[in-house]
């Protein structure tokens, strides 16, 4: 694939990823948190996997030794099963726009927890994009007097918990990808994480799973589930780890700062969210701040 393709084909993905947020927003309405997590992953870890099996790949479970079976499954409980778990039900309160924002931090949040792991350094011009960052997505979240108290505020703050746990995963995957194809990693995770929504759900005293619930929720509804599940979970995943393969973490990363952009656009758009002054502070601080704070110091010469 051409690197212009690849390209327009992130972009895309970008705006798929951007209308999700509000499709969940929407899916949260008529469905529990908890069974729209658990349906959303189970399409995806079926999508994932019937591609691994038409593309001829071998699994190899057998040459997974038991470190790696960790790793995989503490993948699996941060990327798949705390994320979704945190995202869904902070969905049910938070705003599209304020999830679009807030999502936008994980870039940041990445050079972050990379400086920490790997001692990177971190320079007076990336301490200042990190507190730009931060600075806009608080802007956007206190921007009411009573937002401290209010449940839209705790919503947001599931939100961020759902990135920064989708991140400290995504770390843990480096060690993973230079053993195993990106294909055979998601698959592994994805099944994983979705088994234990599944039995988080069987579990759980307080929802009931049902076809009719399903019927009763309309076509509309059902389509987005689909539609989140199936193209914006599993193949824009995949198509993301190609990206990654193809034009390097660095170059694929920087497509991220367009998911705010779709993502209170169609927000607007499909939700009829208003957009304040505070909104627009909160892109821009968000913005600046993560293409600051990501940016890597340039070797001595």
């Amino acid at each position: 694939m051409t690197p212009l393709r690849m390209q327009l084909l992130l972009i895309g993905t970008m705006a798929i990823w951007g209308v999700n947020i509000s499709a969940i927003k929407v899916l949260t309405s008529h469905l529990d948190p908890l069974l729209v997590a658990c349906l959303r992953m189970v399409l995806a870890a079926l999508i994932i996997n019937l591609t691994l099996l038409s593309s001829g790949r071998s699994l190899g479970l057998s040459r997974i030794s038991s470190g790696q079976w960790l790793r995989f499954i503490l993948c699996a409980v941060l990327m798949v099963y705390g994320n979704q778990i945190f995202f869904t039900t902070g969905m049910q309160t938070a705003s599209a726009t304020n999830s679009s924002l807030i999502m936008a931090l994980s870039p940041l949040v990445a050079s972050i927890l990379a400086a920490a792991i790997f001692r990177e350094r971190l320079t007076g011009v990336r301490l200042l994009g990190i507190g730009l960052g931060f600075g806009g997505v608080f802007a956007v979240v206190f921007s009411n007097s009573d937002a401290a108290l209010a449940g839209a505020s705790w919503g947001d703050a599931q939100v961020f918990t759902a990135m920064f746990s989708f991140v400290a995963g995504g770390m843990l995957i480096q060690a993973l990808a230079r053993q195993f194809n990106a294909l055979v990693i998601s698959s592994v995770i994805y099944t994983i994480g979705a088994l234990l929504l599944c039995l988080h759900l069987l579990l759980s005293d307080t929802v009931e799973f049902s076809f009719a619930a399903l019927r009763a929720m309309g076509l509309w509804p059902f389509f987005l589930l689909v539609f989140s599940g199936v193209v914006a979970t599993a193949m824009c995943n995949m198509l993301w780890n190609r990206a990654i393969a193809e034009l390097g973490v660095a170059r694929t990363s920087v497509f991220q700062y367009w998911i705010p952009v779709f993502g209170v656009g169609f927000a607007i758009l499909l939700l009829g969210e208003p957009f304040s002054a505070w909104h627009l502070a909160g892109v821009v601080g968000i913005l600046l701040g993560t293409y600051l704070g990501t940016r890597r110091p340039k070797p001595a010469s």
